[in-house]
């Protein structure tokens, strides 16, 4: 393979929960490996939901990659195999004869190896999007949001306004409307005053606010009837965001 990569994590669970998380909306990915993070875009099989993580050289104690390579992996298998780490355990990731080697070393030293697995060349380009909405909150606003509106509805409104963000979903009969008013922990920006309102699945925000385990933050993006990006970050550690497109009603 020409490549030499030695990477080790002394915290796995930034990259442990990414994993989970992505392997619940994506079943392969392609991982590019370079000198400054690992990095991975993904799409799901439905082309609903895409997945934009990166994790950074500056979480491992030990970075060694002599050039940019791309490894693609079940994500499923690796997910079991990261499930296994404990926070005490130092992780390896290595390439050996188009295998992922992956050390746990604490009080015993286990090793693993996933096939490396062929991806048709679909490189996935992330897509620029251009917002003219940003709220900044708490992941666990944005995580109990969800949870109120999934005990009514498939669909959930997002409406931005001045100084409030709204979630409203509706049932047959029944109807949830959680009204997020601006203040020291929410802040919302927007580009002009018109209220600005889109749908979404709520099957796919319940994965995607899974984000929460890896940072207290979250940034929400939207527009009318425009795709959704929801971004978890971790200064200097690791970034997950999520694009998820429209439900548009044919009435």
């Amino acid at each position: 393979m020409g490549c030499f990569m030695r990477l080790t994590l002394a915290e796995p669970s930034y990259l442990k929960e990414s994993i989970a998380i992505i392997s619940d909306l994506v079943n392969e990915a392609r991982f590019k490996i370079t000198p400054n993070a690992i990095e991975l875009v993904a799409m799901d099989p439905a082309n609903v939901a895409m997945v934009v993580f990166k994790l950074l050289s500056s979480s491992f104690t030990e970075y060694d990659v002599t050039k940019d390579t791309e490894i693609a992996i079940n994500l499923a298998n690796l997910k079991q195999v990261l499930r296994r780490a404990s926070p005490k355990d130092m992780l390896t990731l290595e390439l050996e004869e188009g295998r992922l080697k992956i050390e746990l070393k604490s009080g015993t030293t286990r090793t693993f190896n996933l096939p490396i697995i062929d991806l048709e060349d679909k490189e996935q380009k992330v897509p620029d999007l251009k917002f003219p909405v940003t709220i900044k909150t708490s992941s666990s606003v944005l995580n109990e949001a969800v949870a109120d509106v999934d005990v009514v509805g498939e669909s959930v409104a997002f409406i931005a306004e001045p100084k409030k963000f709204t979630l409203h979903a509706e049932g047959d009969l029944n109807q949830a409307k959680i009204d997020i008013k601006e203040d020291e922990i929410t802040k919302i920006s927007m580009d002009g005053n018109e209220k600005v309102k889109a749908k979404y699945s709520i099957e796919y925000l319940k994965k995607m606010i899974n984000g929460s385990k890896l940072s207290g933050d979250v940034t929400i993006q939207f527009n009318k009837d425009y795709p959704l990006k929801l971004e978890y970050k971790t200064v200097d550690k690791v970034m997950l965001s999520f694009i998820l497109a429209p439900r548009v009603e044919n009435d």
